[in-house]
């Protein structure tokens, strides 16, 4: 690949397309009619949460990748894909599930308003994510392949599966088969559905979608790893979230499995992988290089 913009450079990068997907949230939110004002309320709170929009980046460089540039169904589907995501982390830190007081550096949702309130909203961000692409894709045969493909991501064999596998994890040693079937599940099918979308909105042709899926499956197992090594390596305030929580509820984790060092050698494994995985598009797919490589480093 070649040579590219330094740290700085990225940074401002990764927060332009975060600035890009937040002010189309922010156009759907203002365009909701007869919704209730304390979930208009909640809804708000946790979608505009201060967040580096990681997944909508990967959808927005995929389709630039693809195609040259970004088309508008790849901006209505990173704004979908931040709807699931926001939802899975609302529903994440209940008392039910991880129990958790602080993310993206503020009160949880149940904390700021009430865990009913926190599960509806919740629910909102999910069904709202589908109505979203339902309505906004234009094309109706692209709109239901991004369905699709986040559905698939999301739901009971993707997403949820994951969660409910960890759930009965914790506590136990486990084994690295299912610790890897719970983050391929839980975290990884997300980015592989981020990047197939951001290649699906940019006309790309089977071979590119695969590759793109695999590149976003790779860089979300390698996110997950690397998550699982700063919930023990680094601090609350560093990571905007409570730090030692996953060792403190018996979590099955890569440095709990197989300790650290061996944990950040398969992080960069994994980011060798998705950068493989991309080979197919050159130079064109310099930014998604570059983001599997700053999220290897990322220290938050």
């Amino acid at each position: 690949m070649p040579s590219g913009p330094d740290n700085l450079d990225f940074a401002e990068a990764l927060a332009e397309q975060a600035r890009r997907v937040n002010a189309v949230l922010t156009e759907r939110l203002d365009a909701l009619g007869q919704v209730p004002p304390r979930l208009a309320e909640a809804m708000r709170y946790t979608l505009e949460a201060p967040g580096k929009r990681i997944r909508a980046a990967v959808v927005l460089w995929s389709c630039e990748a693809v195609c040259g540039r970004v088309v508008p169904a790849a901006l209505t589907a990173a704004a979908a894909v931040e709807m699931v995501h926001t939802y899975s982390l609302v529903h994440d830190d209940l008392p039910a599930m991880d129990n958790d007081d602080l993310r993206r550096g503020r009160p949880t949702c149940h904390k700021a308003f009430d865990e009913a309130t926190a599960i509806l909203t919740g629910d909102a961000l999910l069904t709202l994510a589908f109505e979203v692409l339902a309505r906004r894709v234009a094309d109706p045969a692209l709109a239901v392949a991004m369905v699709r493909t986040l559905a698939s991501a999301a739901g009971p064999e993707g997403m949820i599966a994951g969660q409910v596998e960890d759930v009965l994890a914790t506590g136990t040693r486990g084994e690295l088969e299912l610790l890897e079937r719970i983050h391929c599940n839980k975290t990884a099918r997300m980015f592989a559905a981020a990047a197939r979308m951001g290649g699906l909105a940019g006309g790309a042709e089977e071979p590119i979608l695969d590759g793109l899926t695999l590149y976003g499956l790779k860089i979300g197992l390698g996110f997950q790893v690397a998550d699982d090594i700063l919930d023990e390596a680094a601090g609350t305030d560093q990571l905007g979230k409570t730090a030692g929580k996953d060792a403190e509820q018996g979590k099955l984790t890569y440095p709990s499995l197989i300790g650290l060092d061996r944990a950040r050698r398969t992080a960069r494994e994994l980011t060798e992988q998705a950068l493989d995985a991309l080979k197919p598009l050159g130079s064109a797919g310099h930014m998604l290089g570059l983001l599997a490589r700053e999220l290897l480093e990322r220290t938050r």
